[in-house]
């Protein structure tokens, strides 16, 4: 008898699992065993998502572009979906903004620990011949000078982390670059290093459009038998992406396990004290994200798309929503987001091979409103206020860090020391979130992948390519027997 329960159903039961396991395993001492025999199929999960997804998005893209047939839609198609990326992205960091403002987390922790924050800060900002931004300084304050002593030891050790002086030296060398680098990073020199490294992604999708617009261009009965080839190909690599969602569940358990199991170890309480102390960042961070998946997507979506109802939209792409929570990467989600649009929203495979490949690699919503929400509770927590221009700031510098995010877990945090540096505050601060950074980063790539579903129904809408139907059963895109 066929199995009726919903693959989004089974994978959470799976995380449900994997959690409780884990807790469990901190309880009685086993987490030792849990990281070194259940773990490893959480990474050979994503190994294999990873694995399919750079081929899909060249051979999806190349498909895409040159199934066109005219150069000028696809232009007119490129310039919509970069200008509600854009927009979706803004609007993400002004929610940020609004509710760090409203809300004020860092300036709720215990007022001892925020004058010892602004000292530190304060040490730091003398050592870098900064001045301190709101013209305060505790430092002349002889009731704090013998305090200011002792802190000075603590910040000589601050950097010394070596996770974070690793993630200050990479923000660094993209600092040091020219204006135009970004645009120079975009074309690459040798095709086949690209595809064997992820972090490259843009350069994969400069290359698929380039092979595919010269499709266009060349006479039908040449370019027709290499359509036929890469259409063949993409075919392979989306039955690859059935196989493996077929296993998801168990790898979804096993991911959540080694995830918890790495935060807690042996000492239940450490998972809990981890999010006491910086609950309120948390809080307003995940109240954003929220609002960005439930509120912010489905009301763009409607006003543009009348007949997609707000539970069918989420019916629909609930796979690739949970699939996204576990994985916490935008990147290997993307087969499974590709057929949740095609399959589920009736997105025609023009528009999602092109806009949904892009998506994943500029849209990081999720990451901009983070970014945003981290950068004012750490100067919050260091007492002090951020100018409305240096937010202004904040918001030109995560939007254009936000496109130069990798799709890959926690690459936000890299981006996010560019963002401190534009303000000119303490980059070795992010080691203060860093606890709660692996838990958000999974809800944060739920909004991207929402997002880039959004849109991708957005344009396939405007350009009368969207076939949905409404009592399509998303759990058949991954049924091996239909």
């Amino acid at each position: 008898m066929k199995n009726k329960l919903a693959l989004h159903w089974k994978i959470l039961i799976g995380m449900s699992l994997g959690i409780i396991w884990a807790l469990l395993s901190s309880w009685l001492g086993w987490s030792t065993f849990t990281l070194n025999w259940i773990n490893p199929f959480g990474t050979i999960f994503i190994n294999l998502l990873k694995l399919i997804a750079v081929p899909l998005v060249l051979f999806s893209i190349i498909g895409g572009v040159a199934n066109i047939g005219d150069p000028a839609s696809l232009g007119r198609m490129g310039g919509k979906t970069l200008l509600i990326y854009l927009v979706t992205t803004l609007m993400a960091i002004s929610l940020g903004l609004l509710l760090v403002n409203a809300i004020k987390p860092g300036r709720l922790m215990d007022e001892q620990s925020r004058i010892d924050n602004r000292i530190r800060y304060e040490i730091w900002a003398a050592s870098e011949g900064h001045e301190a931004k709101d013209g305060i300084n505790y430092l002349k304050d002889p009731a704090f000078v013998e305090r200011a002593q002792e802190i000075t030891e603590l910040s000589k050790s601050e950097l010394k982390e070596t996770t974070v002086s690793d993630k200050i030296e990479t923000a660094n060398k993209q600092t040091q670059v020219s204006p135009l680098q970004p645009l120079v990073d975009i074309v690459p020199d040798n095709f086949f290093f690209s595809l064997s490294n992820n972090g490259l992604m843009l350069q994969i999708i400069f290359f698929a459009i380039f092979f595919g617009v010269c499709l266009l261009f060349i006479p039908n009965q040449k370019s027709q038998p290499v359509l036929i080839l890469v259409d063949g190909i993409n075919e392979v690599f989306l039955k690859m992406v059935d196989l493996v969602m077929q296993a998801a569940p168990f790898f979804v358990f096993a991911l959540l396990a080694g995830v918890v199991s790495k935060m807690a170890g042996n000492d239940i309480g450490k998972v809990l004290e981890i999010f006491k102390g910086l609950s309120w960042y948390s809080l307003t961070v995940l109240i954003g994200l929220l609002l960005m998946i439930f509120v912010v997507y489905p009301s763009i979506l409607k006003s543009f798309v009348k007949k997609i109802s707000y539970l069918g939209f989420f019916k629909a792409m609930s796979p690739a929503q949970t699939l996204a929570f576990s994985t916490s990467s935008s990147a290997a989600t993307l087969p499974v987001t590709m057929e949740c649009v095609e399959q589920n929203l009736g997105v025609d495979k023009k528009i999602s091979s092109f806009v949904l490949p892009i998506g994943a690699t500029v849209n990081m919503d999720g990451t901009s409103l983070y970014q945003a929400v981290a950068v004012v509770f750490l100067a919050q927590m260091h007492m002090i206020d951020l100018t409305v221009g240096q937010q202004i700031t904040v918001v030109i510098t995560t939007t254009l860090a936000s496109i130069g995010s990798a799709a890959v877990p926690s690459a936000g945090l890299v981006m996010l020391i560019v963002v401190l540096n534009s303000v000119g505050l303490n980059p070795a601060w992010i080691a203060i979130i860093f606890p709660v950074d692996r838990i958000l980063d999974m809800f944060r790539t739920v909004v991207n992948v929402t997002g880039d579903a959004a849109v991708c129904t957005i344009i396939a809408n405007g350009e009368n390519l969207l076939d949905y139907n409404e009592e399509k059963n998303p759990t058949e895109t991954f049924d091996l027997d239909s």
